[in-house]
């Protein structure tokens, strides 16, 4: 098993390497199939990200979600916990700021953000996932610990926490850890995935 710094290294690296019009066209795959999944079709109140450092676009999708008249939220770092998440309301003319990271958030009122826990589904990224639905992210723990909540219920109902990235991000198998929140589900250009127990 690779170390965590390793991965990162390496699935960035692939990332980068990517042309302009092989991003596009995985973009659009993701769409089609996040689109027509019983996930999406469920959920009323979707949480997207901004795209950084080479992650898979959500553009497409986040057109789509407006198009059916469904609620599109970005997060928003907390200013007052500097580890967690809100998630602000984003339309088509929502004004965006870059927050400290550089990655664009809406601007809105406060009365206006929501938690987690409010939300139907959770788009996130991530830099490597596991066919047991670990992910690996940047390392700061900002999704980890604004859905901690969900590690302690006993069966889930909602958010769903579904991760989006490229194929080539699978890894045999990454490290976890016990405040580690698993994906319900991953999306690739190629496939979805449902997570299954490892061996």
């Amino acid at each position: 098993m690779a170390d965590c710094p390793q991965i990162r290294q390496q699935m960035r690296k692939q990332r980068n390497a990517l042309s302009a019009q092989q991003q596009l066209d995985a973009a659009r795959r993701v769409e089609r199939l996040i689109a027509s999944s019983h996930l999406f079709r469920n959920s009323q109140h979707i949480a997207c990200y901004s795209a950084n450092d080479s992650e898979l676009n959500l553009d497409p999708l986040i057109e789509r979600i407006w198009l059916a008249k469904k609620v599109c939220y970005l997060p928003v770092l907390d200013s007052i916990h500097k580890n967690r998440l809100w998630f602000a309301p984003y339309y088509p003319d929502s004004k965006l700021r870059l927050n400290r990271f550089g990655i664009p958030e809406p601007l809105c009122n406060k009365r206006e953000l929501v938690r987690a826990r409010s939300l139907d589904l959770i788009l996130t990224p991530f830099v490597a996932f596991d066919k047991a639905g670990n992910r690996l992210g940047m390392g700061g723990g900002f999704y980890d610990r604004s859905l901690a909540f969900l590690l302690r219920r006993s069966h889930w109902r909602k958010p769903r926490l579904c991760g989006v990235g490229y194929d080539f991000q699978r890894v045999n198998q990454l490290p976890s850890q016990p405040w580690d929140v698993p994906l319900s589900e991953i999306v690739t250009e190629c496939a979805r995935y449902q997570p299954e127990p490892l061996l």
